[in-house]
């Protein structure tokens, strides 16, 4: 649902901000050169930005701040299934996301949805304090 409609993920009250969506990723991910990012994770509001650094170990206290304008649907993560001689049977497990309209959805189960983040800003935690704070004034 926090993914579906633009969430926080930890509080579950809408994430949208003066500034943008907020998403946030692991340290590494501050390195992207990429136009367009894809990303599995809900946004966080700006009152959990903090907590949500803190608390999600894959973060490790140091996240890379997705400050996005735009986040539309892009596709989903999950299972492509099919009829083999046993029955319904798992026929491939991508490691990517298929976007939606992909002609395997059909026989796809779901299990997380994914956004694209495009004219986006990458941010560390100071930096979007700095600039949540003075948004407010």
């Amino acid at each position: 649902m926090t993914m579906q409609v633009l969430r926080c993920q930890v509080c579950a009250e809408p994430a949208r901000t003066g500034l943008g969506f907020i998403f946030l990723a692991g340290p590494q991910a501050r390195r992207s050169q990429e136009a367009t990012i894809l990303t599995d994770q809900p946004p966080v509001c700006a009152r959990h930005v903090r907590a949500a650094a803190r608390l999600c170990p894959h973060l490790e206290g140091n996240p890379t701040v997705f400050l996005a304008r735009s986040a539309p649907l892009y596709g989903v993560h999950g299972t492509v299934y099919g009829i083999g001689d046993q029955g319904v049977q798992v026929v491939a497990s991508p490691d990517h996301p298929l976007p939606y309209g992909h002609t395997n959805l059909s026989t796809f189960l779901a299990s997380q949805l994914v956004r694209r983040l495009h004219s986006f800003r990458i941010l560390n935690l100071d930096e979007l304090t700095q600039e949540l704070a003075a948004s407010a004034t």
